[in-house]
């Protein structure tokens, strides 16, 4: 078998295979926005991961590379189209699409975009093609529909913490997901293997949902590298606030409501406010339970998967670049 592949391998392979695919020259308005997006680069960790699967059973991962391909090319088209809906000017510091050219244009070149990650999905052997575009078709479409929740939740007062986990569930981890199960099916892992590592990206991807969500009020600007608790100005529903209002009584629910309903209030004094909230409901415990959990279910499920230790080195690798440690 193979050597196993690291991180930073995949990651230059899979930069060689974008540099080495080309669109068409005409016309221009349509295509130069794909190849831009895709030259921001990106850590890629999503189509490493279909490879990392394959490596893990030493496939040639030839073999798995245009799968690979696909997924970064269908997570490119959802950026396109959530910076437009998101307004938003920068992508990876450089402009969004829309900001370069047009919302119109951002629109059509995410929706071509769309449809070549589709051509490269389907690359594949005949035995195999079913399941991929099944797959394929139930990721993409849950893609959307966790998007449709995160935007609803902007003005939805009642959100529950199931309806949160089902959001970052479908927006965040069934790709993770979908790219481990596509690298396993494509390498002829056992149906039991390709399912453990499905069900693997989901725990382990709204594990690190909630561990943003922590960071981004408890944890240190300088290694976090955003805004500490943006979540908090921007009246953004994670799980601390919504754990939060859960448990709050009446007066608590008033402070609340009183700063989660407009943005116009000195920066500290709102986010002191919510957090003695937090402090006093000990709701950072409770999302770290959550957090941890999956955790655990994430280890549990990938332990279970009928490999040699040695060969999920890079995949417990992946689980530390992804996982920093919330004190």
């Amino acid at each position: 078998m193979s050597n196993l592949r690291s991180i930073a391998e995949l990651q230059g392979l899979l930069s060689l295979a974008i540099e080495k695919t080309s669109f068409p020259a005409e016309p221009a308005e349509l295509y130069d926005p794909i190849n831009y997006i895709l030259s921001l680069g990106g850590k890629r960790l999503r189509p490493a991961l279909v490879l990392m699967a394959a490596d893990m059973y030493g496939c040639d991962l030839k073999k798995a590379m245009p799968q690979a391909m696909g997924i970064e090319q269908f997570h490119n088209f959802t950026l396109m189209h959530d910076d437009i809906m998101d307004d938003a000017p920068l992508r990876r510091g450089m402009m969004t699409v829309h900001e370069k050219w047009n919302t119109n244009i951002g629109i059509l070149s995410g929706d071509a975009l769309f449809v070549k990650a589709y051509q490269s999905i389907v690359k594949a052997s005949p035995e195999h093609l079913s399941a991929l575009v099944d797959l394929f078709n139930q990721t993409s479409l849950e893609v959307c529909e966790g998007q449709q929740y995160d935007m609803n939740f902007e003005t939805q007062d009642d959100v529950s913490m199931n309806l949160y986990l089902k959001m970052i569930r479908f927006k965040t981890a069934v790709l993770l997901a979908c790219s481990l199960k596509m690298g396993a099916l494509v390498a002829d892992a056992s149906e039991e293997d390709q399912n453990n590592l499905y069900d693997f990206g989901i725990h382990i991807g709204v594990a690190f949902q909630l561990m943003d969500d922590l960071l981004d009020v408890y944890g240190d600007q300088k290694d976090f590298g955003k805004q500490i608790a943006g979540d908090i100005l921007c009246n953004k529903k994670t799980c601390l606030y919504i754990k939060a209002y859960e448990s709050a009584g009446e007066e608590q629910r008033k402070v609340l409501d009183h700063y989660f309903a407009h943005q116009d209030f000195d920066a500290q004094e709102k986010i002191s406010k919510v957090m003695e909230i937090y402090e006093e409901l000990g709701v950072r415990a409770s999302c770290r339970a959550m957090m941890d959990e999956n955790y655990a279910l994430a280890m549990n499920h990938l332990n279970a998967v009928r490999v040699a230790e040695d060969r999920k080195a890079t995949l417990l690798q992946f689980v530390d670049m992804l996982m920093v440690r919330v004190n």
